[in-house]
C-alpha cells in the first residue's frame, strides 16, 4: 500500500472555488469506494494523481473532506455536506448535457413561425403535422400576421422566420423567394365582367367598385404599385383585414376584387368567379425570411427545409 499523503497546513475559508466536474467525479468516486486505490482506478489516474487532486479540492474548499488512516477513507461532516451537494452539481451538470443533446437531435426544442394568413390557414398546418410526427417533443407556434408585423417579428427576434412577400425595404434581413402567387379577379357570378372571353387587364376594371385589403396588407401593396406604374391610383370602396370578409363581400355584389392565388384558396362561396388577368398581370413572390447571420437551432433548421420543400414542390399553388 502507498504511503498516506501528509495532513497538510490548516484549512483557511475558502474564498472562490475552481472546480471542475472531473475534480467533483473524484470526490464522490473516493466517498464510495473509502479506497484512493479504488477510486483512481474509476478514474484513471495513479494514487498519487490522485491524493493530489484530494487535497488540491479540499485546499479550494477551505476544509478537510476525508479522514486518512493506515485502514479507513472516512467523510468528515465538511466532506457530507460537499458530497450532497457535489451529487447534485453532477446531477444538474448531466440534465444540461442531456437537454442539449435532446435539441440538438430534435427530441427537444421549439419553433416559432410568423406567416401570412393564407399561408397560415394552409401550407404551415400541414408542414407543422409533418413535422410533428417526425420530432414530437418539438413545441411548435404559428403566428398569423401581415406582410409588414411578419418582417418585425423576424428583426425582434420572436419568431425563427417568416413566410410572407417580398419587401425591397426590408434590406437588413435576409429573404429567399421560394414560390410565385398570381393574382387572379375575383367576382359575383353573375358580374358583368363574365361576359369577357380574354384575360382582363387590371386597369380595365378600375370601372366597377373594388374590395381590398389595407395598405399594410403585401396584397393591396402589389396591387397598388402595379396600377401607380401606369399612373392609376387605386382606390377601393372597402379596405377589409380578412379575405373571408373580402370573399362574402365580392360574393353579395359589393364590388370584385384582384386576389393572388393563395388567398383566393380560402374563399369558400359557391357564388364567386375567377378571371384571369391580361399578362404581365400581378405576380407576389412568396419566400422566407431570416435573420442574417444568427444562430439558429437544429429544430428551426429542420423546419425551414420541410417548408422549402413543400413551397417548391408546386411553385404555382402551395395549397
Amino acid at each position: 500500500m502507498s504511503a498516506l499523503p501528509p495532513p497538510g497546513p490548516p484549512y483557511t475559508r475558502a474564498v472562490h472555488a475552481n472546480l471542475s466536474t472531473k475534480d467533483l467525479r473524484a470526490v464522490v468516486a473516493l466517498s464510495q469506494t473509502r479506497s484512493f486505490g479504488q477510486a483512481a482506478l474509476q478514474m484513471h489516474l495513479s494514487q498519487s494523481a490522485l491524493s493530489a487532486l484530494i487535497a488540491r479540492v479540499e485546499a479550494q474548499v477551505g476544509a478537510r473532506l476525508f479522514e486518512r488512516t493506515t485502514r479507513a477513507v472516512e467523510l468528515t461532516d465538511a466532506g457530507q455536506v460537499f458530497i450532497h451537494h457535489a451529487q447534485e452539481l453532477l446531477r444538474d451538470t448531466e440534465r444540461a448535457l442531456r437537454a442539449v443533446s435532446d435539441t440538438v437531435e430534435l427530441r427537444n426544442g421549439s419553433v416559432a413561425v410568423a406567416a401570412l394568413p393564407s399561408l397560415a390557414a394552409v401550407l404551415v398546418p400541414r408542414v407543422f403535422a409533418a413535422f410533428s410526427a417526425m420530432h414530437p417533443g418539438v413545441r411548435l407556434s404559428l403566428l398569423d400576421t401581415l406582410s409588414g408585423p411578419a418582417f418585425d417579428l423576424v428583426r425582434d427576434g420572436k419568431v425563427d422566420f417568416a413566410l410572407t412577400a417580398a419587401d425591397p425595404k426590408q434590406e437588413d434581413l435576409f429573404y429567399e423567394q421560394l414560390t410565385t402567387d398570381t393574382f387572379m379577379l375575383v367576382c359575383a357570378e353573375d358580374h358583368p365582367l363574365r361576359s369577357s372571353r380574354q384575360p382582363v387587364a387590371m386597369e380595365d376594371t378600375l370601372q366597377y367598385p373594388h374590395v381590398s385589403m389595407p395598405f399594410s396588407a403585401s396584397v393591396r401593396q402589389y396591387v397598388d404599385a402595379h396600377l401607380l406604374a401606369k399612373g392609376l391610383r387605386f382606390a377601393p370602396v372597402f379596405e377589409v383585414d380578412h379575405i373571408a370578409t373580402i370573399g362574402a363581400l365580392v360574393s353579395a355584389g359589393l364590388g370584385i376584387s384582384a386576389l393572388p392565388e393563395t388567398a383566393i384558396a380560402l374563399l369558400r362561396s359557391e357564388r364567386l368567379a375567377l378571371l384571369p388577368l391580361r399578362a404581365p398581370g400581378i405576380q407576389r413572390p412568396l419566400g422566407m425570411v431570416t435573420r442574417r447571420h444568427a444562430a439558429i437551432s437544429s429544430a428551426a433548421l429542420a423546419m425551414r427545409q420541410m417548408v422549402k420543400q413543400a413551397m417548391q414542390q408546386d411553385p404555382l399553388h402551395v395549397i
